[in-house]
C-alpha cells in the first residue's frame, strides 16, 4: 500500500526531528507537488501532528509535534 502525501510529509518531518522552513519541506518530499505538501501541512497542523510557527525573519517553520501526555496525579 502506498502512503498518502499526508503520511509522507508527516514521516519526513518526524525523521528530520527539527524545525525547517516551509519551503524546505518540498526538498524532503521531492515527488510531491507544492499543493500536496501545502495541503498536508494544513491538515497536519489542524490535527496537532505538526507545529507551524513564524520566526523573527517572518519565515514559517514546520516541525513534527508530539504533545507530552499528562502525568496522572494521585491523591495523597
Amino acid at each position: 500500500m502506498m502512503a498518502t502525501h499526508i503520511d509522507q510529509v508527516r514521516d519526513r518531518l518526524e525523521q528530520l526531528g527539527t524545525a525547517c522552513p516551509l519551503e524546505e519541506v518540498m526538498d524532503l518530499c521531492p515527488d510531491l507537488t507544492w499543493n500536496q505538501v501545502f495541503l498536508a501541512i494544513d491538515y497536519l497542523s489542524r490535527t496537532g501532528h505538526i507545529r507551524v510557527t513564524m520566526d523573527r525573519g517572518k519565515t514559517y517553520q514546520v516541525q513534527a509535534y508530539r504533545p507530552v501526555a499528562a502525568v496522572p496525579t494521585t491523591a495523597a
